[in-house]
């Protein structure tokens, strides 16, 4: 097969490569994006009530991972939440017995939202004492997600292999 690649006009392979990698760009930007978006991460059987509430407050044209992932790097971002996914894949599909009853944010993401927090909200920051807390969401829990976002079905634990049987929510 390789020789017949060989034997090809060069433009046309050429042509192809870049087509291919046009293609490749395009589908990866896209799924990253969708990947980012509050539409997939409402599939979760947790999230729902969150969704629901984020989408009516002011924070609403934001991705979740604006204020859930790390910013400081490409890179990072991307290891954050491919780490973070892996760990949604493994509670949901392979019948552990792990699985927190309540999602609870750990220290390392408390601090990253609050970095972000502070990022996009700098000016606030200059204009307001805020030295009373070390956290934002001390004060501010219910931004972006309101008072009472965490419903009954919040706090019941996940069925194992919930995300399978939603096919991921596509």
């Amino acid at each position: 097969m390789f020789k017949k690649l060989l034997k090809m006009d060069k433009k046309f392979l050429i042509v192809l490569a870049l087509l291919i990698g046009v293609f490749l760009s395009f589908s990866t930007v896209k799924t990253m994006a969708y990947l980012d978006s509050p539409g997939f991460c409402q599939n979760c059987h947790t999230m729902k009530s969150v969704y629901s509430s984020f989408v009516d407050s002011t924070h609403s044209d934001l991705q979740c991972n604006d204020c859930h992932l790390p910013h400081k790097s490409e890179i990072g971002k991307l290891f954050f939440k491919g780490r973070a996914g892996m760990t949604h894949i493994y509670f949901n599909t392979l019948g552990t017995d792990d699985i927190p009853d309540v999602i609870q944010a750990t220290d390392r993401t408390k601090d990253i939202m609050n970095d972000n927090c502070i990022s996009c909200h700098k000016s606030t920051l200059s204009n307001v004492s805020h030295d009373a807390k070390d956290m934002c969401i001390s004060c501010h829990k219910t931004v972006p997600h309101g008072k009472g976002f965490k419903d009954d079905h919040y706090n019941k634990p996940p069925k194992s292999g919930e995300l399978l049987e939603n096919k991921g929510g596509f």
